[in-house]
C-alpha cells in the first residue's frame, strides 16, 4: 500500500546524497520528488514538461534562462517546459520537486 502521510523533514534528513531526488508518490501525470540541497552548484538541465520547484526549507538560487531567481521557503518557482534552469551555488535545505 503506498504510503498516505509523509513526514518530509525526517525523509529529507535521510536522503544519503544531496542533489539526488527520492520520488515520494505520483499524483496523476506528476511526480512529487524530494531532495536535500548542499549549497554546490546544479548544472544547467532542459526539460520537455514542466517543472514545479518548492522550497520546503532554506532557500534556492537559479539561473532561469539567464535570469537570477531567488525562492525562499515556502515558495514555488514554476520553470516552463524547455527552459534552460541551473542552481546557483549557495542554495540549501529541502526542495520538493513536482513534475512528469
Amino acid at each position: 500500500m503506498m504510503d498516505r502521510l509523509f513526514d518530509l523533514a525526517r525523509q529529507a534528513a535521510q536522503l544519503e546524497q544531496a542533489w539526488r531526488s527520492k520520488r515520494l508518490a505520483r499524483v496523476g501525470d506528476a511526480s512529487l520528488k524530494l531532495m536535500r540541497m548542499d549549497a554546490q552548484a546544479y548544472p544547467d538541465e532542459v526539460h520537455a514538461y514542466a517543472e514545479g520547484l518548492l522550497v520546503l526549507d532554506g532557500e534556492m538560487h537559479l539561473n532561469v534562462a539567464g535570469e537570477a531567481v531567488t525562492v525562499t521557503a515556502g515558495q514555488l518557482y514554476m520553470v516552463p517546459a524547455g527552459v534552460s534552469h541551473a542552481v546557483r551555488p549557495g542554495s540549501h535545505g529541502t526542495l520538493l520537486i513536482i513534475d512528469a
